[in-house]
């Protein structure tokens, strides 16, 4: 479950109310592809803006499509009370791994995000994945705190944000990390502009935006980086560079890839939860030139 292409959809909104339709569209388009891993409710599904109500419905109607496919499911939320009751509904609902991020209005310490996860930890009986998202939680984990975590029994992955730049940086860096941790331990990369470095620098799987929407260009990316074939992948993940670029010109991947759904017709045109909005009509016609380009479907 922790290895190859983990792929992360949008969770289409429509009027204030989840757009069944369209997330339909996502997942079957996720499943036609072979994706190995489904992540629903990540930040690209927007997990913190939703009821326990329509997180329920999310999780059955990603459930009742994935098939043997593994369905993991974003857990975060700013209180532990309410942490541990979506991972109740989740469980309950019969996801196969949770993903949690430590969310928080008031800056956490380490000791307090290790006592989140420890007390997840006891609460859980299917495998977790730690999500480091300094991006939106603003809370940076550090190699010891890592290291702290993976002994916790039920954490089987650590989702990891960018890598540097320079593969040989890279390489350094998560073998680095790699060597404080269990060998069971999955890393995962994200931050989809890092991946191919990430991947051949031992990271075993691939949290990725871009897979939600273009599982394909992404499967074949991360089947070469994982078979140690640097050249193709460098040509894969060049060749990707304008969709990177616009991740990092439009304050992020979401609003660019949820443009790029309505594009492909997979989702309406304002398909995020408010306060969120879609981005300009300019914005959009320049990221379908991209796609365009791109040969991208």
């Amino acid at each position: 479950m922790f290895s190859g292409l983990s792929a992360f959809p949008l969770t289409p909104c429509k009027a204030g109310c989840i757009d069944e339709v369209s997330f339909e569209k996502l997942i079957v388009r996720l499943l036609e592809a072979e994706v190995d891993s489904i992540g629903i409710m990540g930040s690209t599904g927007c997990y913190a803006y939703f009821t326990a109500q329509q997180r329920e419905r999310i999780i059955q109607q990603a459930k009742s499509l994935a098939g043997k496919t593994p369905v993991i499911a974003g857990v975060g939320a700013i209180s532990t009370e309410e942490v541990l009751q979506r991972v109740e509904q989740a469980q309950r609902l019969g996801v196969d791994a949770l993903l949690l991020a430590p969310v928080s209005y008031h800056k956490l310490t380490h000791e307090e995000v290790f006592e989140l996860y420890e007390t997840v930890n006891r609460n859980s009986s299917i495998p977790l994945c730690v999500y480091d998202n300094p991006g939106t939680t603003h809370f940076h984990f550090t190699p010891e705190l890592y290291a702290e975590l993976a002994k916790l029994s039920q954490v089987r992955s650590i989702k990891i944000p960018g890598t540097a730049i320079q593969l040989a940086d890279a390489k350094r860096e998560i073998s680095g990390l790699s060597q404080q941790l269990p060998p069971d331990i999955s890393l995962g990369i994200s931050g989809d502009a890092f991946a191919k470095n990430g991947l051949l620098s031992g990271c075993a799987v691939w949290y990725s935006v871009c897979a939600g929407v273009f599982p394909v260009v992404a499967k074949r990316l991360a089947h070469a980086a994982l078979s140690g074939k640097n050249e193709h992948a460098e040509a894969l993940n060049q060749q990707l560079s304008p969709l990177w670029e616009l991740f990092s010109r439009y304050n992020g991947s979401l609003r660019v890839i949820a443009a790029a759904a309505s594009i492909m017709g997979l989702t309406e045109r304002d398909c995020l939860p408010r306060p969120i909005r879609p981005l300009p009509d300019s914005a959009v016609n320049e990221i379908a030139k991209v796609l365009n380009e791109l040969a991208l479907s």
